[in-house]
């Protein structure tokens, strides 16, 4: 088992510059999709990164999922954020209250940060491959 916030993080081109730099301000690895030029690459494309590289993506979009659990395609983990909000303290909040837990983790995961005024329900999925 592996503590979630000791993973490096690949943040989806969806995620906002402001919470990446809090990410980065909180002594997390995070690297951005931007960053790399890879704005517009496929979840395909995303998906083997993680699985190359061990970074967790962080993300608004549920296709991760989708695409990870149905294809069976290969990755470290999945940390998908709802709802997507344009104001990233609204996000930093969620994010603020998963990273409190210091979860435990196996790889390959996918965490649901489910926010609803200030209520947040995170759930946590493990996989087994096949």
């Amino acid at each position: 088992m592996t503590i979630l916030t000791d993973l490096p993080l690949l943040a989806d081109e969806n995620v906002h510059p402001k919470v990446i730099e809090w990410l980065s301000q909180q002594g997390r690895q995070i690297q951005s999709v931007r960053d790399n030029g890879w704005v517009g690459a496929s979840d395909e494309f995303l998906l083997g990164v993680s699985a190359q590289s061990g970074k967790v993506i962080l993300t608004h979009d549920a296709d991760f999922g989708r695409l990870a659990i149905a294809r069976g395609m290969p990755f470290t983990g999945i940390i998908y954020l709802r709802p997507g909000h344009i104001k990233p303290e609204f996000v930093i909040e969620m994010l603020e209250t998963l990273f409190s837990e210091a979860t435990a983790v196996e790889p390959p995961f996918v965490i649901v940060v489910q926010r609803t005024g200030d209520f947040v329900r995170i759930r946590y999925r493990t996989f087994v491959g096949p």
